[in-house]
């Protein structure tokens, strides 16, 4: 994988511009900050978002990948203005879990999440080298 960016851009933080990659397309769907049995232990936005990130690292590592391997991030808050009064928490939950590797990302707000207590939903692409 290489991380694609314009020679005359700022380097972004927590993020990449571009990732180019090879190899097989593994795609996580949305996960929600429920633990295995669909169950929140914490209505906490940053615990939710602890419990996603760990839920997409199970998914990937099931499928043969790991944190390493993604290339696109795909964020859903319900709560922008937390979102980003929180983002120093939300950083050392994702490099916790994560570590640092940081894919190309968006985040956007929602009206509502399909889950009622959801405060997040990420979905990833992982592309795992031939």
């Amino acid at each position: 994988m290489q991380r694609i960016q314009p020679p005359d851009w700022a380097e972004p933080r927590g993020y990449a511009n571009g990732v180019l990659a090879r190899g097989s397309l593994l795609f996580v769907s949305g996960q929600i900050g429920w633990n295995a049995q669909q169950q929140f232990e914490s209505d906490d936005f940053v615990a939710q978002t602890r419990q996603t990130l760990q839920n997409i690292a199970a998914v990937l590592k099931a499928g043969g990948a790991g944190p390493e391997h993604m290339v696109r991030m795909t964020w859903y808050v319900v709560d922008r203005v937390e979102y980003l009064a929180r983002l120093k928490e939300l950083g050392g939950v994702y490099r916790e879990v994560m570590g640092k590797n940081f894919p190309a990302m968006t985040c956007v707000q929602v009206a509502g999440l399909v889950e009622a207590r959801a405060q997040v939903e990420i979905e990833v692409t992982a592309v795992l080298p031939d």
